[in-house]
């Protein structure tokens, strides 16, 4: 009796070991799914909002969910549920209109109706430029010693919303761009580091629309020199971009 007694204390204890594991996953997939989904910031395109080796929290919640905020994004409806639509200005992560399976992070300019061009490096939007404003010199680091000093501006849209962006060397390949019309539905984005993003100014992006959307870049919640690993722990105390931790994305 003894033996079994244990064997069968054994086996429930391995039985709600599994229970509570399964539980646990079944939360995170909520969470992943409903709630938050964590990213990693792969290129400078977004510089200096957000940088190389930054791992943040995107919210799903914000603009509803299509069947791109499902894990494998399976083609069961189209379309967004609980829709709302994004404000300019606004960070968002979205899937590639041209290949799916690929994420992008930029900042949304223009909305459906909207006519955006680029003059001279200047931001217009509806035939009016958008206000700019010279700013100090972003330096580039890397591990904490200064690399390079970029010109940066504060842009100020419409609707009010200001942010910083880059301007790596003047007259760039698009500092100049036609005129740009958004179609119904759609959205045109534009990286901060304006002279190193490939955005909705060309063809391999374009415009976006709101069903690829897959959420709001809320907040930076760790972050790593560029070439430095998150997982090395051990090089935490100097690769950690200490400063960054927590921040809001705006």
């Amino acid at each position: 009796m003894t033996v079994t007694s244990t064997t069968k204390k054994k086996e429930g204890g391995v039985g709600e070991t599994i229970r509570v594991i399964i539980h646990a996953l079944l939360i995170a997939l909520v969470i992943r799914t409903v709630f938050f989904q964590p990213f990693n910031i792969p290129s400078g395109s977004m510089k200096a909002t957000l940088l190389v080796g930054d791992y943040l929290f995107v919210s799903k919640y914000s603009y509803g969910y299509s069947h791109f905020s499902l894990p494998f994004s399976p083609p069961i409806f189209s379309g967004r549920i609980f829709g709302s639509e994004p404000n300019r200005g606004d960070v968002v992560v979205f899937r590639l209109p041209k290949d799916t399976s690929t994420d992008y992070i930029k900042r949304v300019i223009g909305l459906p109706g909207d006519k955006v061009q680029m003059i001279d490096g200047v931001l217009h939007i509806n035939g009016t430029p958008v206000k700019r404003e010279r700013a100090e010199d972003f330096i580039e680091t890397e591990e904490g010693v200064p690399v390079q000093a970029v010109k940066r501006w504060k842009e100020t849209l419409p609707n009010g919303i200001s942010y910083y962006t880059l301007d790596l060397v003047d007259n760039g390949f698009a500092d100049n761009t036609q005129v740009y019309t958004v179609p119904s539905g759609e959205y045109f984005m534009m990286g901060d580091n304006r002279d190193n993003s490939t955005d909705s100014r060309f063809s391999q992006v374009g415009t976006v629309p709101f069903e690829n959307i897959v959420g709001r870049a809320q907040m930076i919640f760790f972050s790593v020199y560029e070439g430095e690993r998150a997982w090395e722990f051990w090089r935490w105390p100097v690769s950690v971009r200490w400063g960054r931790l927590f921040s809001i994305v705006r």
